[in-house]
């Protein structure tokens, strides 16, 4: 007979695996890179100018004021692709990223795992991802 888990024990083992992914290279290089964008200066004055802009276009769209709109929505434009062009706001991206990777690589390993596992204990087929109830209802079916 298997061993039968509760939901905190499945929620104590994603603890574990929370933990484990938050001590590896993608996590610590994501957490290194979010420090350099917070300490640097260039970054900072752009996401406050940035931040000016979206309130001044917050209020020309209140006022009505399209013409004004536009032009504050272009230089809102303008600031986030030199934003997105600094080196190392594309590493802090490309950090994110590899750390959503890591995190759907273990959902997806997971979902597969458990899928398979079910198959198999319903003497599926694996190949065609069919449950046993399914190869059995198909070969009940062909008899008929």
């Amino acid at each position: 007979m298997s061993t039968k888990y509760t939901r905190d024990d499945i929620i104590e083992k994603a603890k574990e695996i929370a933990t484990m992914i938050a001590n590896t290279e993608e996590v610590d290089f994501f957490k290194r890179a979010e420090a350099q964008i917070n300490e640097n200066q260039t970054v900072r004055e752009k996401i406050a100018s940035l931040k000016s802009l979206q309130k001044q276009a917050v209020n020309f769209q209140h006022l009505g004021k399209e013409k004004a709109l536009k032009m504050i929505e272009g230089k809102i434009e303008a600031i986030e692709a030199e934003i997105d062009d600094l080196p190392i706001v594309q590493e802090f991206k490309q950090s994110q990223g590899d750390v959503n990777s890591l995190l759907q690589l273990v959902a997806n390993s997971i979902s597969n795992n458990v899928t398979n596992q079910i198959i198999e204990a319903t003497e599926g087929d694996l190949l065609r991802g069919e449950t046993g109830s399914k190869v059995k209802n198909t070969t009940y079916d062909s008899c008929s």
